[in-house]
């Protein structure tokens, strides 16, 4: 935060982390380009996966196609904002916080759709994926076929240890419980209502500690008080104004004048500038004695 242009660089009187973080824990609250597109872009995923009957979605499949109940991706063919997209939502960020809840499984894969366990069956048991007749059908249609060991839903001639990876399937099957009055469902698991949203998703991406110096929210951000009035009182408290003491830092300015200009030297001890919080104090009908600090003098 110091402003510039392309030519002349100006000094950076805050860093980047600190103008980024929320006014709840002392930042300007300015959102972070890079997780605010993140999160615009996982709303459009948790689209694809929830509103697969809409228009949209219908255009986008006769555009790229489908694949193991999946949207493609199009390759170099496909426009810029849907590659973004389809590569987000294969990114660990947006499948680890992705459940399915089943229902009566007429809309979940049996084969390609994570359902049962960490993984979906296509990759745990990739072999038998490979043998099965039937490598889009739903839960649903499986559990009708019949899913035990000598059901129709296997249709495949196994080698010995192919015949041990079906019994392990199996096992896994025999607690499965279809409800036939209720529909699956997609979960976001790191929000209460399990429904995806941008706010929920940016928050989760700029997760960072309280930054060291508190500022005030409570009394500083007011909807009365104008913005560059806060924002100068932002940076006193954050003690970030262009004084002495910062300019001898940094080597720009090497000269005394008895005192080093601070904060509080500049807005409470000066005999010049310090002295008015005496008259105010007067004016008030109060007796106080002047801090060292300035944030604890405002607060």
């Amino acid at each position: 935060m110091g402003g510039g242009s392309d030519d002349h660089r100006k000094i950076t009187w805050v860093d980047c982390n600190t103008i980024c973080g929320s006014k709840e824990v002392g930042g300007f609250g300015v959102r972070r380009i890079n997780e605010f597109n993140i999160a615009l872009l996982g709303n459009w995923c948790w689209r694809v996966l929830t509103k697969s009957s809409s228009l949209w979605f219908r255009v986008l499949s006769a555009r790229y196609g489908m694949e193991g109940g999946s949207l493609k991706g199009g390759g170099r063919e496909a426009s810029l904002w849907w590659w973004d997209i389809y590569l987000l939502c294969r990114d660990r960020w947006f499948n680890d916080h992705v459940e399915r809840s089943l229902g009566n499984g007429k809309h979940t894969l049996f084969w390609s759709d994570v359902w049962c366990g960490e993984v979906s069956f296509k990759i745990r048991f990739s072999r038998l994926f490979e043998l099965s007749a039937f490598k889009e059908v739903s839960v649903f249609d499986m559990s009708q076929l019949w899913w035990g060991e000598e059901g129709e839903a296997w249709r495949w001639r196994l080698f010995t240890w192919e015949e041990e990876e079906v019994g392990e399937l199996t096992l896994l099957l025999h607690n499965v419980h279809l409800q036939v009055h209720r529909v699956d469902r997609w979960l976001w698991t790191i929000e209460s209502s399990n429904v995806f949203s941008f706010q929920n998703a940016y928050n989760y991406l700029t997760v960072h500690p309280p930054l060291v110096s508190l500022v005030p929210a409570a009394s500083l951000w007011h909807k009365d008080v104008p913005l560059k009035v806060v924002l100068f009182a932002w940076r006193l408290f954050r003690d970030r104004l262009p004084k002495e003491q910062f300019f001898h830092r940094r080597g720009v300015l090497d000269r005394g004048c008895g005192s080093i200009e601070s904060s509080q030297h500049l807005f409470l001890h000066c005999n010049i500038f310090g002295v008015v919080w005496h008259f105010i104090y007067r004016w008030l009908g109060i007796s106080a004695v002047i801090p060292a600090q300035v944030q604890n003098h405002f607060n």
